[in-house]
């Protein structure tokens, strides 16, 4: 079974797009941890009901980092990145990033020990980590259908829409990024 870390904003594992999730731990900036990784800000659980429409027999763990906003420190999400790799986790969904450069150095050791323990790290071209080598790197493509990606070039293509709301307009539903890289760790985690 293919276990997959969400290092986001935590998850509202009772949400009935999410239907539980295998375990958690919550990263905090001052250096310490808990088990309270419920998300108070909505995008986790909104990733985490992506990841689970689209591979359901998943193991997902939610590690969450940000708290009350979304934003955190490098140290916080190095040490997120981490746990995943000490618990032996596949894939690490990472749907965020920096555009600080100087992060690149702690962020290509954290790849490095990712690899290293056969992990693999989904994130956003254009951003940091996605545009490190030895990560997955995913960009937007509208017209992907909601199920499906596809790669060109090392770099993995797929739409930017959540899970479907019923009555609700994809377009007036929440979009970007987040929700691409969401669905290809989903798409590897299918994968043979």
């Amino acid at each position: 079974m293919t276990r997959i870390a969400i290092i986001d904003s935590g998850v509202h594992a009772n949400h009935p797009h999410v239907l539980g999730v295998a375990g958690g731990i919550a990263f905090h900036e001052d250096g310490s941890n808990s088990a309270d990784y419920t998300d108070r800000l909505g995008h986790g659980t909104a990733v985490t009901a992506v990841i689970r429409a689209l591979a359901p027999e998943a193991e997902l763990y939610a590690v969450k980092v940000f708290h009350d906003r979304l934003s955190t420190n490098i140290e916080t999400l190095v040490r997120a990145i981490d746990w995943s790799i000490d618990n032996k986790m596949n894939l690490v969904n990472l749907s965020l990033g920096t555009s600080k450069q100087d992060h690149a150095p702690l962020l290509q050791a954290a790849i490095t020990r990712a690899i290293a323990g056969k992990v693999k790290i989904v994130a956003a071209k254009g951003w940091l980590p996605g545009d490190l080598p030895g990560v997955v790197p995913v960009a937007l493509d509208w017209d992907c259908p909601w199920n499906e990606c596809h790669e060109r070039d090392g770099i993995y293509y797929a739409c930017g829409y959540p899970r479907p709301i019923p009555g609700v307009p994809v377009e007036k539903n929440l979009s970007g990024i987040s929700f691409a890289v969401a669905h290809v760790t989903a798409y590897i985690a299918r994968s043979p």
